[in-house]
């Protein structure tokens, strides 16, 4: 994966979204994100610490590796982990399909919201399944922007959440590639697999998921690519921003938002 494929930039604002992402979905995706105790895990694609944070501190007499393609992210994921005093976790600048490690190295690998931005998935994970030891465990996250919806419906929103889909396939990766962690794990010739859809559902009884899931989370990701759109001719500027409106309208009190998420776990 090279630098410039990450659809939605390395800017300041992605890195606090990235974070306030992380803290929102905590339980929903990492409430089983523990391994074996003294195990060696490798983070691959752990961007600006976000999720690093969660599962170092859910597996504190664990050892992790934690890298990634940019080092500029690197560098804010080790901020970000110091400042909470976690000293389980060393950092690295790599490659995920060109890793630096010999063979059956580490018991554990995780990787979380990576897959999507790759145009060779398939190839990744044959990557990490090389440096996992026979028995070790492999952990993916990823979303599925097809498995949205919401209410008060607007064709705009959904034309806007299709920009990113656009966009991002341009870019060689795949925002839906949730529903295919199965056959992508099998593919690379992953054993003992096992996929939980985690549905986030969002309404009026639930004012922390309103304010952390649907705006600072979604529709700031959408509305992020919003230029990027426009500059494509995919959407017209004042229809796009008629989208990002809309999906502001459904975190209001008689809003309704849904998304799932897909976790797997698998086996060497």
């Amino acid at each position: 994966m090279d630098e410039n494929e990450y659809v939605h930039g390395y800017s300041e604002r992605e890195a606090m979204r990235l974070k306030d992402q992380a803290e929102t979905l905590e339980t929903l995706i990492h409430k089983d994100s523990v391994f074996k105790e003294g195990s060696l895990i490798l983070e691959a694609g752990c961007g600006v610490g976000a999720q690093t944070r969660a599962i170092a501190v859910k597996n504190p007499k664990s050892k992790f590796i934690s890298l990634d393609i940019n080092m500029d992210s690197v560098t804010e994921a080790r901020k970000t982990v110091d400042e909470l005093s976690i000293d389980n976790v060393r950092w690295g600048n790599a490659n995920i399909f060109r890793l630096p490690f010999r063979d059956s190295v580490f018991d554990g690998i995780m990787l979380c919201f990576v897959l999507e931005h790759l145009s060779a998935p398939v190839q990744a994970l044959t990557e990490l399944k090389r440096v996992l030891k026979p028995g070790g465990i492999l952990m993916a996250i990823e979303g599925d922007h097809g498995s949205t919806f919401f209410y008060p419906e607007s064709r705009f929103a959904l034309e806007a959440i299709n920009c990113q889909v656009k966009l991002q396939k341009e870019n060689g990766g795949n925002s839906n590639i949730g529903r295919q962690l199965y056959p992508l794990l099998k593919t690379a010739g992953f054993e003992r697999i096992n996929i939980s859809p985690r549905n986030v559902y969002v309404d009026g009884s639930k004012p922390a998921l309103e304010e952390g899931f649907i705006k600072n989370t979604f529709t700031a990701m959408i509305e992020g690519v919003g230029e990027k759109a426009i500059e494509k001719k995919l959407m017209r500027r004042e229809e796009f921003e008629k989208g990002i409106t809309d999906l502001y309208r459904t975190a209001e009190s008689d809003g309704v938002f849904s998304y799932t998420f897909f976790k797997g776990s698998a086996v060497k």
